[in-house]
């Protein structure tokens, strides 16, 4: 019962649940992608990206002083029955919408030192 509590609460941040649909719908993101799209400082993202990763939501990968962060490859049967039913019905919210256009535009003209 702990761990569905935990893992229902890890979406009932609206960060929180934005940084996991753009995971959803866009694969891997650094850090910095996800800074540029919901426009928080770095120290903030990462606090959002360690709760997630705690409630077994993303996974991690470090290539060089980036950190690169992914919807987890073992996602328990409820997360991923969650997943799918936020790919259903919250994909075409005007926010998630927007955030996905932001991100586009931002990899577009990603700097190198961010990649």
């Amino acid at each position: 019962m702990k761990h569905l509590a935990q893992t229902i609460k890890a979406l009932s941040d609206p960060i929180r649940l934005r940084i996991v649909l753009l995971l959803q719908f866009e694969g891997e993101l650094c850090v910095c992608d996800l800074m540029a799209v919901l426009k928080l400082p770095q120290s903030t993202v990462s606090r959002h990206l360690a709760y997630l990763k705690r409630s077994c939501w993303v996974d991690t990968r470090r290539q060089g002083v980036w950190m690169y962060y992914q919807i987890s490859r073992e996602s328990c049967t409820i997360c991923r029955e969650l997943l799918q039913l936020l790919m259903r019905n919250a994909g075409d919210l005007p926010e998630a919408v927007s955030d996905r256009k932001t991100l586009a535009a931002f990899l577009k003209s990603k700097p190198a030192t961010c990649s």
